[in-house]
């Protein structure tokens, strides 16, 4: 497959668990499968949730996974003059407006209601930027490699925050940006997000970028239920002696890929080896959540 380009782009909020790992090895796997290349970002476009020295404690853990990275690591931190580009063109071309309404005020409905589009309410007040999802094609369709045809509206879901009232880009238009930078062919990531991407389609076309493939992948929860999560307090990656080579046959067995039994102790780059041969996303089956190993 020319010109394959995937990456993974974690949140540096704190270390990577379980559930990280599911995602940043799908996502090299499927790269690496077919000779792509694979890309490592940081999304901080958030800096009061990323503790200082988080981001190198990602790279260690990814590094004791075997999971290398081409080029240099792109920050997001350092990119706002491509984000303030993309936010103009779209403030341009009348598919951003600020936004002065709080949380609180319509809390009551199920999703924004749009009540500034024409004009902020109360422009006194520290302004947001909003994406006018009730603009261009809808509903938005794509095809989905693991869950097949996807349909939404994306006024149902409501105008994304683009930047928020304190100045901070919001991941729906970073994520594009940066996809577009780096020429991302195919995207691999949880399925949480799937619903996230009716928006960045209609920011990709109105900025004229390319689509990516996306590739959603089953969750993975923890005994009680709930999504592995730094919110939930998930357990750190483990990279100490030999126990990346436990953790990762186990996170092979939770996407499906059937990994030799006989490689379950083996050093990280055999395994790697033997599941790139391997890798077969259409193993993956489309339950909504895995349980993590204890």
């Amino acid at each position: 497959m020319p010109g394959y380009r995937g990456r993974f782009a974690p949140t540096p909020s704190g270390p990577l668990h379980f559930g990280s790992l599911i995602a940043a090895l799908a996502s090299f796997l499927d790269a690496r499968h077919v000779g792509g290349e694979w890309l490592l970002r940081i999304e901080d476009v958030d800096p009061p949730r990323c503790p200082p020295g988080t981001s190198d404690t990602i790279r260690h853990q990814l590094d004791a996974y075997g999971l290398s990275w081409d080029g240099e690591v792109m920050t997001q931190s350092d990119r706002d003059g491509p984000y303030r580009a993309a936010l103009a063109q779209l403030a341009e071309q009348g598919l951003a407006y600020p936004c002065s309404c709080s949380r609180r005020e319509w809390r009551e409905h199920p999703s924004y209601p749009g009540w500034c589009r024409n004009g902020p309410l109360h422009p006194e007040r520290p302004l947001a930027w909003r994406l006018r999802s009730d603009l261009g094609e809808r509903p938005v369709s794509w095809h989905d490699r693991l869950f097949g045809e996807q349909r939404f509206d994306p006024t149902a879901l409501g105008d994304a925050v683009l930047k928020r009232k304190e100045g901070l880009w919001s991941y729906q238009l970073a994520v594009v940006v940066d996809d577009a930078e780096q020429a991302i062919s195919d995207v691999v990531r949880g399925a949480d997000l799937l619903d996230n991407t009716p928006w960045q389609l209609q920011l990709q076309a109105a900025l004229g970028y390319p689509q990516p493939n996306y590739l959603h992948l089953p969750l993975i929860v923890a005994a009680n239920g709930q999504k592995l999560s730094k919110q939930n307090r998930a357990a750190a990656l483990p990279v100490d002696g030999d126990a990346p080579r436990d953790t990762l046959h186990g996170a092979l067995l939770a996407l499906d890929q059937a990994p030799p039994r006989e490689l379950a102790g083996a050093p990280v780059a055999d395994q790697l080896a033997a599941a790139i041969a391997a890798w077969d996303p259409t193993r993956l089956r489309r339950e909504a959540r895995r349980q993590a190993p204890a």
